[in-house]
């Protein structure tokens, strides 16, 4: 076997089935690098894959319950670096952050399915988009994600060594797309608030022109009783007034003469001294009183205009009191406020809106530059990446082959302002169509890990499993398919079946997947080999199930 690889972003550790479709129970523990998993047809090995794939979110199917008094149980560990994606993941899922991950699912014969990570139940949705960070499946006919435009663009990224850039620019569109739909709330509530302006307006201007203050009304409803009682207070007075100074006994004169009578007796009794000083006080304070009451004679008129106006004035606020629905007229003050703070806000939201213009078009100028730089470093690596690629294709087995990468301007969107398409032509026909139209199963496959061991030092990989890519080549082809998987499990663990020899002799793990009988029943298993056993399965998978010396020596050959 070669020297292990160092794998840097993750890998699948350990995979425990028990209870599926043909496999009674087993248990694989995983090395990092290039794991190739062989065996004789029908021994089970995509049955494993099948069962990885159920702890992966794949849709569970009861008819694959080995034993229907007993649960199917399969449960796959990984160990990753804990990427940002993960972790919101994990918190979505109200899981704890751990560099461990333990996938477990459990089918019942009703079909009824469980899913757990670490332990925590989680729903299947939860499960899959877990499991889209830690696993990159590719069955001979599931290359769908290569037919993704998004992830073409990404894998152009890479190529290009962009993704930095691009990883920017994703940030400044996020600015961009975050402005807009400020813009487009802020006109959505000004195009609400201009239909109602005018008539608030209009209302504003009513009560403006009314001026209405706090407390005017208990001050209008006092100077209305004052003026309904003009006359009756303008006697009162003028009679006390009479009685005080005139008439014919006035108080205040005899007062005064009663102080004075007292005083001159005062000197034979020493208590009429202080009733003395009091009388003259009383005589103080009625004079003052009397003035007071001629002083507010004058002021009191009778004034019908005012009564008039006044009431007049009244009788405005309370019907613009009713119009408003309010309680009580002094509200008008409160209401007057709300009216004018609405059009400060109108107005605000127009030098609001004319700024975050501005603001977009400033992002928006940098949105540009940014999509520039990378439509430029795209298109410069477009010839780079199509010449490799096909240089590539040649080797592992498809010689008429030819890639193109289709590079056209949009409009600025989420991936800068170019849309990339990878185009195809498997035989040389001269017509280029997208991928799913005109590549098969196979042929996507190899395409996959073409692409993919030309970007995989720029991309942060899940680990990758290939089912059977080696369908339909031998000899030199295969032998190329084998080195590309080497050379990309240096940095990442990739899971490989083969029936190839020129493949599986570039194992770092070797699996055998075989048949055995349990039980009176026949049940899957499945055990590492090591260099010796390596050498005899790579031997068969040459020469048939006795292999030669000559055989043997050739596997031999092969794993160096």
């Amino acid at each position: 076997m070669h020297l292990k690889k160092i794998y840097f972003w993750g890998m699948l550790e350990r995979l425990f089935i028990q209870n599926y479709a043909i496999i009674s129970q087993l248990e694989v523990s995983f090395s990092n690098g290039l794991v190739i998993i062989t065996g004789e047809t029908g021994a089970g090995k995509s049955i494993v894959l099948g069962a990885l794939g159920l702890a992966l979110g794949d849709r569970a199917d009861n008819t694959q319950v080995r034993e229907k008094e007993k649960k199917t149980v399969v449960e796959a560990s990984f160990r990753v670096k804990v990427s940002d994606a993960l972790r919101r993941i994990y918190t979505d899922a109200d899981i704890e952050v751990d560099d461990e991950i333990i996938l477990r699912r459990e089918i019942q014969a009703s079909g009824k399915s469980r899913a757990f990570v670490n332990d925590t139940p989680v729903s299947l949705a939860q499960l899959q988009q877990l499991s889209s960070q830690l696993v990159d499946l590719h069955q001979q006919f599931d290359t769908l994600e290569l037919g993704d435009k998004q992830f073409q663009r990404m894998l152009l990224d890479a190529r290009a060594g962009c993704l930095l850039q691009m990883a920017e620019y994703t940030g400044v569109f996020g600015q961009l797309v975050g402005i807009q739909k400020k813009i487009a709330d802020l006109n959505a509530l000004i195009q609400k608030a201009q239909q109602e302006r005018d008539y608030k307006l209009f209302l504003l201007n009513e009560l403006e022109d009314l001026n209405w203050q706090d407390g005017e009304a208990k001050s209008i409803e006092e100077e209305l009783n004052l003026l309904s009682h003009a006359d009756q207070i303008r006697a009162g007075i003028g009679k006390m007034g009479f009685v005080l100074n005139e008439g014919e006994q006035p108080i205040i004169p005899q007062i005064k003469s009663m102080a004075t009578q007292l005083q001159a007796l005062s000197n034979h009794h020493p208590a009429l001294a202080g009733m003395v000083s009091r009388l003259l006080s009383v005589h103080v304070e009625i004079k003052d009183i009397a003035g007071e009451l001629e002083s507010l004679l004058d002021g009191i008129v009778i004034d019908d205009k005012r009564m008039d106006q006044l009431n007049e004035r009244l009788a405005v606020a309370q019907r613009l009191a009713k119009k408003h629905g309010l309680a009580a007229v002094d509200q008008l003050v409160e209401q007057r406020f709300a009216l004018s703070t609405d059009m400060t806000k109108f107005e605000h939201s127009q030098d609001e809106l004319s700024g975050l213009k501005k603001q977009f078009d400033l992002v928006q100028a940098e949105a540009s530059m940014l999509a520039n730089v990378l439509h430029e470093k795209r298109k410069l690596q477009i010839p780079l990446l199509e010449s490799d690629a096909n240089a590539l294709l040649k080797r592992v087995g498809m010689p008429n082959a030819d890639l193109k990468i289709d590079l056209k301007i949009r409009e600025l969107s989420h991936s800068g302002i170019d849309e990339v398409s990878f185009l195809f032509d498997a035989n040389k026909s001269g017509r280029h169509e997208p991928l799913h139209k005109v590549a098969s199963g196979g042929e996507l496959s190899r395409l996959m890990l073409v692409l993919k061991s030309l970007v995989a030092s720029s991309l942060e990989m899940p680990t990758m499993i290939f089912d059977e890519i080696d369908s339909g080549i031998s000899g030199e082809a295969a032998k190329q398919v084998g080195m590309l998987m080497e050379d990309l499990a240096v940095s990442h663990q990739l899971v490989a079946i083969t029936h190839q020899p020129q493949i599986a002799a570039r194992a770092d793990q070797h699996l055998f997947v075989f048949k055995h009988q349990e039980n009176g029943n026949i049940s899957t298993g499945i055990r590492v080999l090591d260099q010796p056993a390596q050498a005899m399965a790579i031997a068969q998978m040459l020469a048939g199930e006795n292999p030669s010396e000559a055989a043997l020596a050739s596997a031999r050959e092969m794993m160096k």
